[in-house]
């Protein structure tokens, strides 16, 4: 067997080869090898240098490398690293009282992955549903939307209608009810005594950046309210400023019970993501009923206060308001001179590309030759979402390659 050490591998070919041949092939990414990255640029091995406008699908809202993160991780590096929740940490505590008091909500449970958080809102739902609402044992019902996103774990695929996702993983999780997203009707039908929750995302990404109808969150609160159901936000994807305000769910003048964060929260440094909402919901875990080994570590938890100080500035809420709106005017302009729709808000939007033009995959190879890291969903869509730290004349850049792609 051929060992290689980085100084011996020449060139992006030969890391590519690599990955193909010992990486498993769950993913289909651009050739493109990453070596550097600060702020909104990457740099791959061969000294190319590249705008993303991918922003690890909002998981580098802050860009990459915020050297108020870095220096929270490197401080906290040089103290201590893990405990597990055996015992406590002079972090843990500060980090979910702030994240409370950002967000409006009273209670929080920190966890890793994004999946985590919603397998986590699942519980407890569930758990609320037969210890407060009465629901019989065995029978609680979440109500979700058609083509969402939560997550690839073996429940939360149960609910999904993405057969890429969902094929040969069967047997899958009962206990959730598909309705169409945006259609209030559908959902209002869909909810019965036996619904412990409606999970939905305020805006849904992996589907193309879909912006719900005005009202339908309003109506979701409604109906929630009526039987005595729980409404949760999905908004790893949507929040921490990625659509101009904290919560991406805020636009709606709606409050949920329960929100689902992660990416942006561990900063583009660590996995972290949390569920956080009313104390009396999340009150009704007990010892030993979940928990994580490595969820509320202190290096997360400190590298996560570093990220909520940013946020508590409302400067990068500001700045995605703003340069959002730059970004929608200028994708517009586009409609029916190379793309079909756009949707979205603040620095996130999906873009249809017109029939006869390239696919969503030939749109990003071009991009990438051009310097520009974006990635298609689905066949014929590019997902938008630059780095809130982008400035207008680099967000210029990038758009006016997006332009060159989508009218070729």
């Amino acid at each position: 067997m051929t060992t290689f050490a980085r100084d011996t591998i020449a060139s992006a070919a030969e890391f590519i080869a690599l990955d193909d041949r010992w990486s498993t092939h769950n993913y289909h990414p651009l050739p493109v090898v990453v070596a550097e990255a600060e702020g909104a640029f990457v740099t791959d091995v061969e000294g190319k240098r590249y705008l993303d406008f991918l922003s690890g699908y909002s998981a580098l809202n802050f860009g990459h490398r915020h050297p108020e993160l870095i220096a929270a991780a490197q401080e906290q590096l040089g103290r201590v690293t893990l405990t597990s929740r055996a015992f406590h940490h002079d972090q843990l505590g500060l980090f979910c009282q702030e994240l409370a008091e950002l967000t409006g909500t009273e209670m929080v449970l920190p966890m890793n992955s994004g999946a985590e958080a919603v397998e986590s809102a699942v519980k407890v739902a569930r758990k609320w549903a037969y210890q407060v609402k009465g629901v019989p044992d065995g029978m609680a019902e979440i109500v979700v939307a058609g083509s969402n996103f939560h997550g690839r774990t073996t429940t939360i695929v149960s609910f999904s209608n993405d057969e890429t996702a969902r094929a040969d993983f069967g047997p899958f999780t009962p206990g959730f009810v598909t309705v169409k997203y945006g259609d209030s009707d559908a959902l209002r039908d869909a909810i019965t005594e036996r619904t412990a929750a409606v999970l939905l995302e305020p805006i849904q990404g992996e589907a193309g950046v879909i912006v719900p109808p005005d009202g339908y969150f309003a109506d979701a609160r409604r109906f929630c309210d009526e039987a005595g159901a729980l409404l949760i936000a999905d908004e790893i994807q949507s929040g921490l400023a990625r659509t101009g305000t904290v919560l991406a769910l805020d636009h709606e003048r709606v409050r949920a019970d329960l929100y689902t964060l992660g990416k942006a929260l561990g900063g583009g440094i660590m996995p972290l993501s949390a569920l956080v909402g009313r104390g009396d919901v999340l009150g009704v875990l007990r010892p030993g009923e979940h928990g994580s080994t490595f969820g509320g570590n202190p290096l997360a938890c400190a590298i996560g206060r570093a990220v909520l100080r940013l946020l508590g500035t409302g400067e990068f809420q500001q700045r995605s308001a703003a340069l959002g709106a730059h970004l929608h005017d200028r994708l517009g302009e586009l409609v029916g001179h190379g793309l079909a729709e756009v949707r979205g808000r603040g620095l996130w939007a999906g873009v249809d590309i017109a029939p006869g033009g390239p696919t969503g995959r030939q749109a990003s190879e071009g991009l990438a030759r051009r310097g520009v890291l974006c990635k298609e969903t689905h066949d014929n869509t590019l997902r938008i979402a630059p780095p809130l730290v982008i400035d207008q004349e680099d967000l210029d850049r990038g758009l006016d390659a997006i332009a060159e792609v989508v009218r070729l």
